[in-house]
Formats: C-alpha cells, structure tokens, sequence
C-alpha cells in the first residue's frame, strides 16, 4: 500500500478527526545516528532482480494455475524472485469497489478461493523452484480486514482511539491498525508467517507499510523464520533501521527524482547527490529496490509513459544497472499503458510483448555480470563526468574482471558529449546494439533525445 506522502499527517496524531492515542511505532521515527546492521542476506539473491505479479489482474482468469503457465516466460525475462500480491481472503465488511483491496486481510492462513487452492498454491511454489526461482509473498503485518475474526475474538489486538474505538490507518477505511504493544498479537503474526514458510515453502516476504511495524517484531521474524529456512525479505519502506531485518528496502526517493526529471524539475547531477547520501545513509552492501512502475504508481499515480513519457527506456537503463535490484511489475515487459484499477477486475492486455527484448537484455546482464551483482556482491559506482553534466549521466561499475559503463541521455535534446577522465577507457560490448567498441580518453559520443548506451566487458 502507499503510504509516503501522509506520513507526516500521521504522526500528528490526528487523521480525519480521529485521534489515536495508542499507536507507538518502537524505532519507526527514531534519527539514526549511526548506519544500522545489516542483515545477513541470502547468497542465491547476489545476481537476482524482481518481478511483481499482481494475481487478479495477470490473466482474465485470475488464478495461480494461469500465472505458473507463463513462468517459463518469466525467467526467460531474466526476473527470478517472483513476489506476490496478498494472496489470502479480503474482507467484505466496508470493502473497498466489488473485489475489494488485496491488503484488507480476512484471514491471514486462508487463500483467496479466485486464486485457487491450497493445492494449487503448492504447485506453483513447486513449479517456479523447479525453474530456479523464488516465491516471495507481500505480507500485510500492520492493519486487517473489519471483519477478520480477531477483530471480535481478539479486540486487544488492536489500536483505539480516545474513545475506546478501533480506528483506520489514514484514510484505509477498509482496515483497521494492529498495536503491537500486546505481545499476544505480536506471536499470533509472527505464528502466521511462519506457516506459509512451512506449509507452502515460499522463500519470503514483502512487509507492507514496514516502517509502521516496530523494529523489534521484525527483528525477531527474521530470526525465526531463518531458523526454518533462509528467507528473503523486502519491506515496503526506506527507514535505514529497517536493514537490520531486510535484505532489501524501497528506493522512493530515487523513484521521485526520475518523475522530476521527466518534467523538467530536476537534472542529472540530482542522481549523483542521490547516490552519494544513499551510500552515507544505509548499510554497506544493502539492497534498495528501485523501479519505475508498481501496482501503487500504476493505479494512483500513473503509468510508466505518463509519468516518465518518451523517457522510459532511459530511466530503466539507470534502474538496472545503479547498484540496487530492479523490479518490474506485471505487464511493464508488454509495454502496458494503462492503469489497473485496484478493486476490480481489470486485466492486463499482453499484446505482443513489445518491451520484452529491452527489459530482458539489461536484467540477464545483470544476472551474468559481477560489476552489476546486488549488495556486497557488486561493484561500487563512479561517476564519468562530461561536458554535459545536467543532461547526462555517465558512471561506470567495477568487480574484478568485470567493467560495465552506462551513458545515460536524461534530456529531451540531442547532445554530442565528451567523457572526461581516464577510468572508463578500454575495449567494451555494447549491449544493445552488440558492437566491440575501444574508448580513448576524451571520447566524444552523439546521443539521442533520451538515448542511452551501456557497454560491457
């Protein structure tokens, strides 16, 4: 769920004349003062990137049976961590349009009978190991539905207002927020995620709203999740003290650079400010996942082209190859230009996967090139300064043997640049076009309006 942008509205206490006297978030606010810990993370993630499959709307069918048709595609794509929308019952009381929101929890151990079935699920898990990949699921640990049978059963489990009320987290009027000040809570939903990971062998979670959850539940769940098996773990959330349990993070702030410079509110060096404050910020070798579409943006804010227009392919050639992990979300490989709407049924028109070649290009050099590895086990970045630093950005990424450099044209112009420096020069492949070119010093390059080049060696 979305949740940046009222941040701040929360944490006065009072939303839509609701005063919430009960909602203490253990460490969510805190100023860090020093760089967290890191968690340690999964070696099978080092070279991997992300793949948001959003069931309901993947196929007119709806189902797991209709998705795990199509894996085989889905690692030809180059995307190997398969994470999954909410996948249990929705609630009905104050549903949200027919079908109502994924993240409205009803019952955390029960599949939503559209998908399928316990057996079904089982098959899919099943069918994408088999492929050498993994099946993350997007957990909702912060809010249920009204009529989750814990809200009667277990009333305690859940925050009030002044007057005695349960309340909605913002404007989520289909939910009501869990307080993890009872310990008795904390156990029942550290006890339902470990059920998935036992009885359907998933490989981990995305944490919805993690900031919103205290860091020592996350904590915890980290353990004993690894002490079944070794998970991986996203939260939907950049806090940096949010490492200390994830492997990975969400890159917002990067995401909203590229938006600003799409419209002409920021430039190229706004990147490179970016890169360095992130390096300062989170632990040595964390993942941040970064992206420029998600069922959030998709359905709220707009697609990829209305959002980023004719620069689309540029800002994804700095997705996939900055050091974080890229993801895509359902239909971005088919070029979909539409939004989803989020409480019905609207499914994706695959067409003919007309951006297929290009997304499947950058994310299997990234599964095949050290330089670009995740975390600890890729190479750093420096920046390749030009003549044209507002409009470009050029950097380039070691590891060992490994060299990629990415040329990136942020601007609606066409520019004749010259790279400045001596590091990027040598012999390279460029991967789209997969001609050998040999980079003197001060080589000059003609790029298109939003063109972009990456070379490898």
């Amino acid at each position: 769920m979305r949740f940046k942008n009222i941040l701040l509205l929360a944490f006065t206490g009072i939303l839509a004349g609701v005063v919430i006297t009960s909602c203490k978030f253990p460490n969510s606010e805190k100023t860090q003062e020093t760089i967290p810990a890191q968690v340690k993370q999964v070696e099978w993630s080092k070279n991997l990137s992300i793949y948001e499959i959003n069931v309901r709307q993947f196929s007119e069918e709806g189902t797991f049976a209709a998705v795990e048709a199509q894996l085989p595609r889905l690692k030809e794509l180059g995307t190997d961590i398969l994470w999954l929308m909410p996948i249990q019952t929705i609630g009905e009381l104050n549903r949200k349009g027919t079908l109502g929101s994924y993240y409205s929890i009803k019952d955390y151990k029960a599949i939503n009978p559209e998908f399928g079935t316990n057996e079904d699920f089982k098959r899919f898990v099943k069918k994408a190991h088999e492929l050498g990949m993994y099946v993350i699921l997007d957990w909702v640990a912060n809010h249920s539905a009204w009529d989750n049978a814990l809200v009667t059963e277990k009333p305690d489990f859940y925050q009030k207002d002044s007057l005695g009320k349960m309340v909605s987290p913002y404007d989520w009027t289909d939910v009501v927020a869990f307080t993890y000040e009872n310990a008795e809570m904390a156990d029942y939903m550290l006890g339902a995620m470990k059920y998935w990971v036992q009885e359907f062998d998933i490989d981990g979670y995305r944490c919805d709203v993690a900031e919103l959850v205290p860091a020592e539940f996350w904590n915890r769940t980290r353990t004993e999740l690894d002490a079944i098996k070794p998970v991986f773990m996203l939260a939907e959330g950049e806090k940096p003290w949010l490492h200390s349990a994830f492997e990975m993070t969400y890159g917002w702030e990067f995401h909203n650079i590229k938006n600003k410079i799409a419209k002409g509110e920021a430039n190229a060096n706004d990147i490179e400010t970016y890169l360095k404050k992130n390096d300062t910020l989170y632990p040595e070798g964390a993942y941040r996942m970064y992206f420029i579409t998600n069922h959030d943006e998709n359905s709220w804010n707009g697609t990829e082209f209305e959002r980023l227009g004719d620069g689309v392919k540029a800002f994804y050639v700095l997705t996939a190859t900055v050091p974080g992990m890229p993801l895509m979300y359902t239909g971005q490989e088919s070029g979909l230009n539409k939004r989803l709407e989020f409480f019905e049924k609207d499914a994706v028109t695959w067409g003919d996967y007309e951006m297929t070649y290009f997304y499947k290009s950058l994310l299997n050099l990234k599964k095949a090139t050290p330089a670009l590895f995740n975390g600890p086990w890729g190479g750093s970045w420096k920046r390749v300064n030009t003549n044209e630093d507002e409009k470009v950005f050029a950097f380039i990424r070691e590891k060992d043997d490994s060299k990629v450099l990415t040329i990136v044209n942020l601007s609606p112009e066409r520019i004749s640049i010259t790279l400045n420096g001596s590091e990027y020069v040598g012999e390279y492949t460029e991967l789209f076009s997969n001609d050998n070119c040999v980079f003197p010093e001060n080589t000059t390059i003609e790029l298109p309006a939003w063109g972009y080049e990456v070379y490898f060696k």
